[in-house]
């Protein structure tokens, strides 16, 4: 599911570039296509989220994800989290954080993205609105991302359990005691 929704996020996320940034309209060319690419690529991203919901493991981590617990806050506030001083779960309150901050964006996008591209049925004003805040939320979702990508990139058996599906046991009692 992680994955789906990455690459779906990434092809949206090189697409905007490209629509948006003219040098790079210029060096790739063909707008509609790229258009095409990025409109659906958008439209697609609710469906691995829709999917996962028939899974029990899925749901489950959503529950925990979308639960705040007291150390979740001390994890917050804490200056030593990242050396297992705070008790957390499967996900720690960061988790949590980007994965509220993440679904939110994509409905945000996903909304404005549809009035846009059905533009004929809204009137100007929501017109004008939504690709103002379209535009803005696309560039705080992707410095929400490329900071996800750099926390993972520096986590190599994070990254490890995200491609193999698998973790150390030293890792988990150390990374998520409450796990």
């Amino acid at each position: 599911m992680h994955w789906a929704v990455g690459v779906l996020v990434i092809v949206c996320m090189v697409t905007a570039a490209i629509l948006y940034i003219g040098s790079l309209a210029v060096l790739v060319g063909n707008r509609p296509v790229v258009e095409f690419v990025h409109v659906w690529s958008g439209f697609l991203l609710p469906i691995p989220l829709i999917l996962g919901a028939v899974s029990r493991s899925y749901r489950t981590d959503l529950g925990r994800l979308n639960r705040f617990v007291a150390d979740d806050w001390k994890w917050l506030r804490s200056k030593a989290r990242r050396l297992g001083a705070v008790g957390v779960g499967k996900f720690n309150a960061g988790q949590k954080l980007n994965g509220a901050l993440s679904a939110g964006s994509i409905l945000v996008l996903l909304g404005t993205g549809v009035v846009m591209y059905f533009s004929s049925w809204s009137p100007l004003d929501w017109r004008i609105g939504a690709t103002f805040v379209h535009d803005w939320f696309a560039l705080g979702f992707g410095l929400l991302v490329a900071g996800h990508i750099t926390y993972a990139w520096r986590d190599p058996e994070a990254m490890r359990g995200m491609t193999q599906g698998a973790v150390t046991r030293e890792w988990a009692e150390h990374e998520h005691p409450e796990w």
